[in-house]
């Protein structure tokens, strides 16, 4: 990615908060760049935002009305917010599941390049990262940072509890143990 469309990405996250707050839409950062805000690398792709589901045809509306290009992809979860060669995923389904209120009622406020926005918790970052995990993309070299940057932020019992009927997921935590990132619990009996 070169710095002018890194910047590009940046002004679009800047611009799609503040229409999403003066829109009075519940939100919340998610994916790499909310990952980013709590330490781990910045990303080299897109910025995704996540509206609880009930909220997806307003957001988008709010969006369109403060005069950000407001796309409808062929995929029924998200819409796009374009600008230039960038774009912002507005996911209102993950992992196949609606977003629901509570999962963005748990994001805490966060300065994010100069704009105050909820960012999703660290332990929901990883488990909407982990559930992405199948045997069509199984990218762990993208997980290591942002698990080892985000490790004592993140509560690993529930991440194991949440993540426990993905395989590709629990595999991920093992190798995550170890290399000495996260300590799993002992089985006993």
């Amino acid at each position: 990615m070169q710095p002018s469309d890194r910047d590009e990405i940046r002004d679009l996250l800047k611009r799609v908060a503040v229409a999403l707050k003066q829109g009075d839409v519940p939100f919340a950062l998610c994916g790499g760049y909310a990952a980013w805000v709590r330490g781990a690398p910045e990303p080299d792709h897109d910025a995704d935002f996540l509206v609880p589901a009930a909220e997806s045809e307003r957001a988008a509306k709010v969006l369109a009305e403060a005069g950000l290009e407001v796309v409808d992809p062929p995929e029924d979860w998200l819409t796009k917010v374009v600008q230039g060669g960038s774009f912002i995923d507005v996911l209102w389904r993950t992992c196949g599941v609606p977003v629901e209120q509570d999962l963005i009622d748990r994001a805490e406020d966060m300065p994010v390049l100069s704009v105050h926005m909820p960012v999703l918790e660290a332990t929901d970052i990883v488990v909407t990262k982990l559930m992405t995990l199948d045997e069509h993309y199984c990218d762990y070299g993208r997980l290591l940072p942002v698990a080892r940057a985000l490790r004592e932020q993140v509560d690993w019992d529930r991440v194991r509890r949440e993540v426990a009927g993905n395989d590709f997921a629990a595999v991920f935590l093992v190798l995550l143990d170890r290399l000495g990132i996260v300590e799993l619990p002992v089985n006993e009996g």
